[in-house]
Parts: C-alpha cells; sequence; structure tokens
C-alpha cells in the first residue's frame, strides 16, 4: 500500500485548505483511513478516521466543525477539508490507512502512512 498526501501549504488565520491522500494498493478501498498530524515539538495527534464506507466518522475535538474528512473509493482517495484554520492547526499532516474496515484514534493501528504535507496558518 503506497499514500500520497498533498495540498498543504501557507494559509491565514480563518482560511482554508483541502488535502487529500490518493492511496495505491490491494483492497485500499477496503479500509479505514484517517489523518493525523505533528505540530513542531509535539508528538503525532489524532485529527479524523473514516470508515471504509465512509458511513462511519470521527474526530478530534480540536476539529470537530471546522473539518470535514471525506473519501471517494472510485479514485481511491481520501480528502480533509479544513476550515476556519487557526495557528495552533500548524503541522505535518499524514494520512494513514488501516489493515480493517473499522476506525480507530490509536495511530499504533495504522500499518500504513503517507510522507505527510506542510500546513502553516500564520496568525
Amino acid at each position: 500500500v503506497q499514500l500520497q498526501a498533498s495540498g498543504g501549504g501557507l494559509v491565514q488565520t480563518g482560511g482554508s485548505l483541502r488535502l487529500s491522500c490518493a492511496a495505491s494498493g490491494p483492497s485500499s478501498g477496503d479500509n479505514a483511513m484517517g489523518w493525523f498530524r505533528q505540530a513542531p515539538g509535539k508528538e503525532r495527534a489524532f485529527v479524523a478516521a473514516i470508515s471504509w464506507n465512509g458511513l462511519r466518522i470521527v474526530y478530534a475535538d480540536s476539529v470537530k466543525g471546522r473539518f470535514t474528512i471525506s473519501r471517494d473509493n472510485a479514485v481511491n482517495t481520501m480528502f480533509l477539508q479544513m476550515n476556519s484554520l487557526k495557528p495552533e492547526d500548524t503541522a505535518v499532516y499524514y494520512c494513514a490507512q488501516r489493515a480493517s474496515p473499522k476506525i480507530v484514534t490509536f495511530e499504533a493501528e495504522y500499518p500504513y502512512w503517507g510522507q505527510g504535507t506542510l500546513v502553516t496558518v500564520s496568525s
């Protein structure tokens, strides 16, 4: 399984960005996927996760109401729409895939990871 994250960049406070994660490999459309982020000097943290069919979604409290996770299995791609961005959202964002259709929030349960894309929110 290979994951390619893209869409990061520099945005002002209150702005929006849309991240994408293109997946390739066997059964990519059958497995849960998630987004994590690592801010400077901090450990990597859970952001959002989506089940294989998109019917179950979980968000970290810090992004609820501002971020929306989605996926299009026809093109094996997951998205993260980020609105009302804050300086504390500045981080490298990683996409990840489980070897299971069910979602979890623990990064140890995700064996496949993309390379990360940097999001910088200026104040």
